[in-house]
């Protein structure tokens, strides 16, 4: 126990399923069962009127079917009957031919040499039919009614041997007694495997002859009633334990354990932990193979019933290295210990799977970094910065006019703690002031960013609205009243650029471009 609590964990706890030992689940009254245990299908064929002449017709197959006791008393009388028939003739014909009254006459030749009563004819057919031949008795050629019975005697002798001989024979060699050495699990488990639940129960073969082509089958009998209303009492379902994929098709050297994957397709499909104690079917499993020493095809057969169907148990294994060899602990065959298993349906799994998670609901990222962006503009071909890195509207409307670099310039600018970016849109009106400057280049538009101090804090203002700064300088209009002053035009700064009345950080930025 502790060897095996080192192996499987301390959480584990083995459990005795056999059968012969108290079991601490509540009682339940037994239920019939459509196969037993051991094989036998619990069918019995009642009303059959005059279908039963058809069980002579196949007589040998009867004679086959019918258990031994009634076996060896059809053997018993058979031979019996057919010795007091014969040894009857053979005393008529003596009687007939007047040998009994001239037994001892040595004159006389009779049809059979010392005959004379019933029990030296009982004697003379036995010698005849044994062929055990004493000599003593035997037919003289003046007997031709006795040559014929000796013949029909010799052809019935035959075929009541070979169809007697023959039923004990096949009886005997039945591969039904092969399949006694064939073991199932006492019970069948419910755990994962693979990270998918699955049905499990064990198989084994006790001798060490193999069984060739072995291949394991499962059939769930349940009752059901369809849509249209029809009810089906004891409805059979096949149970896939690897059709598909060749793991039905078994090498039985060792205990292997068959597994069905509850799956979609599955009947056990909606089957949880609180269903199964409510639920009745039975599973039926037959395992067919060919017997290596007789070459006959042996079939096993079992059954499941629900309060037979442990969840969250697993086998215990049974195998075990020894020098030289591998060794099975049948004492170990049947036992199971409980694993972790969740107690709900693989339909609710799924279900529960595919309801969205509020704790990864999508939401958007805010990062306003120069990192962010350049990460931006390396997964541009990809569509993935926009996911990773997203910037405000209006610095993404810059991206898409072609301003990357003046972007970025922005970005590194708006980092600095003595300064804020803002939008022009995002300024009053009085603040919103338009620079001019003469077009230059290739027809590309610059901007230009004018400081704005509003009280202490330094401001700058956004480049993303500012392509009127690009536009010639619109001359002011001169008034028409004769008495009106002229007002000259805004004094400008030396050198006549407005670039001069920007900050040092961004002159050295129109300076870059």
């Amino acid at each position: 126990m502790a060897a095996l609590r080192r192996k499987f964990g301390e959480d584990y706890q083995v459990v005795n399923t056999n059968r012969g030992a108290p079991f601490s689940a509540p009682a339940r009254k037994k239920r019939q069962r459509f196969v037993e245990k051991n094989g036998r299908c619990n069918v019995q064929h009642g009303n059959l009127g005059g279908e039963t002449s058809r069980y002579l017709s196949d007589l040998f197959t009867t004679l086959v079917d019918l258990k031994w006791r009634w076996n060896l008393l059809i053997f018993i009388l058979t031979y019996t009957v057919a010795w007091l028939v014969m040894a009857s003739m053979w005393w008529v014909i003596a009687y007939i031919r007047g040998d009994l009254n001239h037994g001892h006459d040595a004159s006389y030749t009779p049809c059979v040499a010392n005959v004379y009563n019933f029990p030296s004819a009982f004697l003379f057919f036995i010698e005849t039919e044994a062929t055990i031949g004493y000599g003593y008795r035997y037919i003289t050629e003046k007997c031709p009614e006795g040559i014929i019975l000796f013949l029909f005697q010799s052809l019935l002798g035959s075929i009541v041997d070979a169809f007697l001989i023959g039923c004990m024979f096949i009886k005997m060699s039945q591969p039904k007694k092969r399949a006694e050495t064939l073991m199932f699990s006492q019970d069948a488990v419910i755990s994962q495997r693979d990270g998918k639940l699955c049905l499990m129960f064990r198989v084994g073969n006790l001798r060490n002859s193999h069984m060739v082509s072995a291949q394991i089958r499962c059939k769930l009998i349940k009752s059901r009633q369809t849509p249209e209303g029809e009810f089906l009492p004891l409805d059979q379902c096949e149970l896939d334990v690897g059709f598909g994929t060749g793991a039905d098709q078994l090498f039985l050297v060792s205990p292997l354990t068959i597994c069905h994957e509850i799956n979609p397709k599955s009947p056990f499909f909606d089957l949880s932990q609180r269903s199964l104690m409510n639920e009745q079917f039975e599973i039926v499993v037959i395992l067919e193979g060919i017997v290596e020493t007789t070459g006959m095809t042996c079939q096993a057969r079992t059954s499941y019933t629900e309060d037979e169907v442990l969840w969250g148990h697993r086998f215990l294994p049974v195998m075990s290295l020894e020098e030289g060899f591998f060794r099975v602990d049948y004492s170990q065959f049947h036992s199971t210990f409980e694993v972790p298993t969740p107690p709900y349906s693989v339909k609710e799994h799924e279900e529960r799977s595919s309801l969205p998670s509020p704790l990864v609901t999508p939401h958007r990222d805010r990062v306003f970094s120069v990192n962010c962006l350049d990460l931006g503009e390396e997964r541009a071909g990809q569509g993935s910065g926009s996911s990773s890195c997203r910037l405000p509207s209006k610095l993404q409307r810059m991206s898409s006019s072609g301003k990357e670099d003046l972007q970025r310039k922005v970005l590194r600018l708006s980092l600095q703690p003595s300064e804020k970016a803002s939008s022009t849109g995002d300024l009053p009106l009085k603040l919103q002031r338009l620079g001019s400057g003469p077009a230059q280049g290739d027809g590309e538009s610059r901007f230009h960013l004018k400081a704005l101090k509003v009280g202490f804090e330094p401001m700058t203002m956004s480049t993303g609205d500012l392509h009127q700064r690009s536009l010639p300088p619109t001359p002011a209009p001169i008034p028409t009243h004769p008495h009106a002053p002229l007002h000259s035009p805004l004094p400008s700064t030396a050198g006549g650029r407005p670039e001069d009345n920007l900050p040092a950080k961004l002159r050295r930025m129109n300076a870059d471009r």
